[in-house]
């Protein structure tokens, strides 16, 4: 047997296994809605992998998109826009492009991600306070090498991957396409000439990272009553926790704090979320799925930027989450779903972040009278 099609086996093998327990009640899902939002989530995960694990090599990096309005995984947002590469500890490494209006921008180094696997941390982060950014926005940034005062992101020596973070808060959905040009582009400082031509040993490598990147991104996050808690999750339906910053956490990003609830909503029922947004450089809510997707931001609206926000006359905000829309402002469209997730996030904040507070209403009461 070729190691191909050996590697080809464990490939199927393992996407047959998460196929009956991801996707299954072994996570936790029983009806034949929730087993096909499963395998749903599982294909945007194999899609992802082939992106970016097929021809990974930070002796040749290429930008990839982690996530787009059709490509969701891992968190994925409509008002940002995520690009990624390999990299090495051993290489210096230019990265070109363009803010394009982006209010917030920021490049992330994920650490022990060789192979395919999930990041054991963020090794460091370089955001646009330390950026000089030019009249039409344009970038150069340096990682690894040689210290520099400005413009520069080191590479410890268990870095593999840089993720780019573009924050936008415009009226659409900035992932939504079109999407911004960014031009990102990156390039090592020091080549080391063509990339070899692909064989027997190179295609197996490239098979198993990608099983790996599925892999551990789904069965390996375990089942959710047994994961460990994390300070800015809560597990209560509609009960906020503070809004907490993720330190180094896998995958999240260092400026941000963040806050995620469950809703429970039945058909007639709507989830009213008050609060206050804080002095920021960028904030948002979004619904997701159980498996970290949003939903259908390309054509419903899923999500609230600041500038998506109607503000009460004391400078609030009040949210709807609700199954269809009830004639009032700042509406967020489940779906139809039942059950799903509220995320926040809340970028470079300034001083203390008022918690969201829920409150399950009849979707009745809040629906203008006609006098109205």
């Amino acid at each position: 047997m070729s190691e191909t099609r050996e590697a080809w086996g464990e490939m199927l093998a393992m996407l047959a296994d998460a196929g009956e327990r991801f996707a299954g009640p072994d996570f936790g899902l029983e009806s034949a809605d929730d087993i096909a939002e499963g395998h749903r989530a599982l294909l945007h995960l194999l899609e992802v992998g082939l992106l970016t694990e097929l021809e990974a090599d930070p002796d040749h990096p290429v930008f990839r998109p982690l996530v787009l309005s059709s490509l969701k995984a891992m968190g994925d947002n409509p008002d940002a826009i995520y690009f990624g590469a390999a990299v090495s500890a051993d290489h210096e490494y230019r990265v070109t492009g363009r803010t394009a209006g982006a209010v917030y921008l920021a490049f992330t180094v994920e650490a022990d991600a060789e192979d395919g696997g999930m990041p054991s941390h963020t090794a460091g982060v370089l955001n646009d306070d330390r950026i000089d950014i030019g009249t039409d926005g344009s970038f150069e940034v340096f990682l690894g090498g040689p210290a520099r005062d400005r413009n520069w992101l080191a590479l410890p020596a268990e870095s593999s991957r840089i993720t780019t973070r573009h924050y936008f808060e415009l009226k659409e959905s900035a992932a939504r396409p079109p999407a911004p040009e960014l031009g990102l582009h990156i390039e090592m400082l020091d080549p080391v000439g063509p990339a070899p031509t692909p064989d027997e040993a190179s295609v197996a490598a490239a098979i198993r990272r990608i099983t790996t990147f599925v892999a551990e991104r789904s069965l390996g996050m375990g089942r959710p009553a047994d994961r460990e808690p994390v300070e800015f999750v809560s597990r209560e339906p509609h009960v906020f926790p503070t809004p907490a910053k993720p330190g180094d956490f896998a995958l999240s990003a260092a400026d941000a704090a963040y806050c995620m609830a469950p809703y429970l909503l039945g058909p007639d029922e709507a989830l009213v979320i008050t609060g206050r947004w804080p002095e920021c450089r960028f904030a948002n809510v979004v619904l997701w799925n159980r498996q970290m997707q949003t939903y259908d931001y390309a054509s419903r609206q899923v999500s609230r930027n600041r500038s998506q926000t109607t503000l009460e006359d004391d400078g609030s905000f009040r949210m709807v989450v609700a199954h269809e829309d009830p004639g009032v402002p700042n509406w967020l469209d489940t779906e139809g779903r039942p059950f799903g997730m509220v995320f926040w996030r809340f970028f470079l904040p300034e001083g203390e972040i008022e918690t969201p507070r829920g409150e399950v209403v009849d979707l009745a009461e809040l629906r203008p009278s006609p006098a109205q």
